[in-house]
């Protein structure tokens, strides 16, 4: 599989993400635990968008885009659509999350400590399903129609899922860690582990890890056909992907607050995902140019997400999150 990634390109982009994280880590480390305000939530965000840009903006000058390459635009134009997309379906990653952190009444100074957590393992298995899916391709390229059918068949999912009340209690991971370990029903600080009477128990902060882990896998496997129907070059796929993670953190903390206000915008994600699933369907017949991509991704979603500030959620969504969480029961299979 062609990629314009060059051993230089694929080193720069490894020592850009450890020096970004490495600063993420370093400010967490400091700031300790603490409930994340709007503003620093914000403040956040707006660095890594900015981060992704100049990515971005290097991407397409080491491409020769100052001397009119034509290649450097249309992989920056795949960058910036593959982030596009990627960071939208992360808002779905961000309202279970929410789901998950009230449900399990997780204090808000622990969260950013959860978050970061699951970032990691969002980026290692992203990247691991990235590299398989790229010699998956490589390979075989019928299975380009398999992504586009089940993307078309995850969108139609989506969209009649919209508005449905979650059910964490019928989640079989849940039920299965209900019954092969002992759970505390209380926190422990930070701690993952505790002793409560002598019996070492798994914290509810755990379960929460746990539960993260398998969600990133769930939401990989939805996103990972999505950018390779935008580009099937692995660096872009990779870079796109892993920029639109990075700043995954302080976008939940800004959204946490407003997740009935962009309730629309499921319908708008499941819309995107059917048109991303046709393109890879038709790939072979008409091959879509990434700038429409792009356009109409980036139209989709504006427009559910203004919707979404005049069309009053339904009762049933804002019962959803009541940002109180339930407490764990007492008892060794609590959860």
């Amino acid at each position: 599989m062609t990629s314009v990634g060059t051993p230089m390109m694929w080193l720069f982009f490894a020592a850009f993400v450890a020096v970004a994280l490495t600063i993420d880590f370093a400010a967490m480390s400091r700031q300790g635990a603490h409930r994340v305000s709007i503003r620093e939530a914000a403040i956040w965000s707006v660095i890594w968008v900015a981060v992704s840009g100049l990515f971005c903006a290097w991407l397409w000058w080491d491409l020769g885009g100052l001397d009119g390459n034509p290649v450097a635009k249309t992989k920056a134009l795949e960058f910036i659509t593959g982030y596009l997309v990627e960071k939208a379906l992360a808002v779905d990653n961000i309202f279970v999350f929410l789901l998950l952190f009230t449900y399990f009444a997780v204090p808000q100074e622990f969260q950013k400590r959860v978050l970061m957590i699951g970032i990691i393992g969002a980026l290692v298995l992203r990247m691991v399903m990235i590299l398989l899916g790229a010699w998956l391709i490589a390979r075989f390229h019928w299975i380009l129609y398999l992504f586009g059918a089940f993307l078309v068949f995850t969108g139609i999912k989506m969209w009649w899922a919209t508005g449905q009340e979650p059910d964490l209690e019928s989640n079989p991971a849940l039920k299965w860690m209900r019954r092969h370990m002992k759970i505390s029903p209380e926190f422990d600080g930070e701690k993952f582990f505790t002793v409560r009477d002598g019996v070492k128990m798994a914290t509810p902060l755990f379960v929460v890890i746990a539960l993260i882990g398998i969600i990133d896998i769930i939401f990989a496997v939805d996103s990972i056909p999505a950018i390779f129907a935008i580009t099937t070059d692995p660096f872009i796929v990779l870079t796109s992907n892993v920029f639109a993670v990075l700043g995954l953190r302080a976008l939940y903390f800004i959204l946490a607050g407003m997740h009935e206000r962009f309730h629309l915008l499921s319908y708008g994600l499941a819309i995107v995902l059917v048109f991303i699933g046709v393109k890879m369907l038709i790939v072979d017949l008409y091959k879509i140019p990434v700038v429409y991509s792009l356009g109409f991704t980036a139209t989709v979603l504006a427009v559910t997400m203004t919707l979404s500030l005049y069309v009053p959620a339904p009762d049933k969504l804002r019962s959803a999150y009541p940002f109180k969480g339930k407490k764990p029961e007492e008892g060794g299979d609590a959860h």
